[in-house]
């Protein structure tokens, strides 16, 4: 398995660490990509990367961070240049749950990462709430330049989903697919085609049932593997090979 998305410089996860990647490796977890959300994040997930040889990470800033920090795709592409296990762009994207965002700071940092992913033909993790039609719209703008999309944790409409895959974009399942209230997003990754999903856990957040309401770890994802398998009606080891060599193809 591989958990595409998961916060490894956040705690309970960073004190842990060592006890995290045992657990990880003991469920059959091969790959962990920690994601970046501002740059005093990615310091850390640049010296996370060398405690073990199945850690990769990315460089972006989180649209939560862009009020008070901004980011270039100049620095973005000098960062990722720099480590060969620096392998992705993000987390990006546009987040307008809040009334006090700022849509523009927001706006323009999701095309600071877009740039820098053409740039380095990287995948773009992509967060996106309270924003379909902006995501959507921005995306499309670059639909020319063979954009390597992955949609975290996605939780959106249906219609946003067809639009995406327009796109050629992947989609992360996360915990969210096992909680009860869920059976809209279960339908939507019903309907999902097969190589284009993901698995992660977005830990230390979003643990899935039946560990809902703890923090939540890389090993948990074992969780989230079964439902899915489920919902698409095939074996657990089918979704976590299929999962698997979607991830390896993604991101080479």
């Amino acid at each position: 398995m591989i958990d595409s998305h998961c916060h490894l410089d956040h705690e309970p996860l960073l004190s842990d660490l060592s006890n995290v990647i045992k657990r990880s490796k003991a469920v059959g977890i091969k790959k962990l990509l920690t994601i970046s959300t501002s740059l005093e994040s990615f310091g850390r997930i640049k010296e996370i990367i060398n405690k073990d040889e199945i850690i990769y990470g990315t460089i972006g800033v989180h649209p939560h961070e862009t009020n008070t920090k901004q980011i270039t795709s100049e620095n973005i592409i000098k960062n990722f240049n720099e480590n060969p296990k620096i392998i992705g762009i993000g987390e990006t994207g546009l987040d307008f749950y809040y009334s006090n965002s700022d849509k523009g700071k927001q706006i323009k940092s999701f095309n600071e990462h877009i740039k820098a992913s053409i740039e380095t033909n990287a995948p773009l993790i992509i967060h996106s709430r309270n924003a379909e039609k902006d995501t959507f719209e921005i995306l499309n703008d670059y639909k020319n330049e063979n954009l390597k999309i992955l949609m975290h944790c996605f939780t959106g409409s249906k219609i946003f989903a067809e639009k995406l895959l327009t796109l050629n974009a992947f989609f992360s399942a996360s915990g969210i697919i096992t909680f009860k209230n869920s059976t809209e997003l279960q339908e939507t990754f019903k309907l999902l085609p097969l190589d284009k999903i993901l698995i992660e856990t977005d830990s230390p957040f979003l643990a899935p049932v039946p560990n809902r309401g703890k923090k939540n770890e890389p090993s948990f994802i074992d969780f989230t593997a079964k439902k899915l398998s489920e919902i698409k009606n095939i074996t657990k080891s089918e979704i976590v090979k299929i999962t698997t060599n979607n991830f390896n193809r993604l991101f080479n």
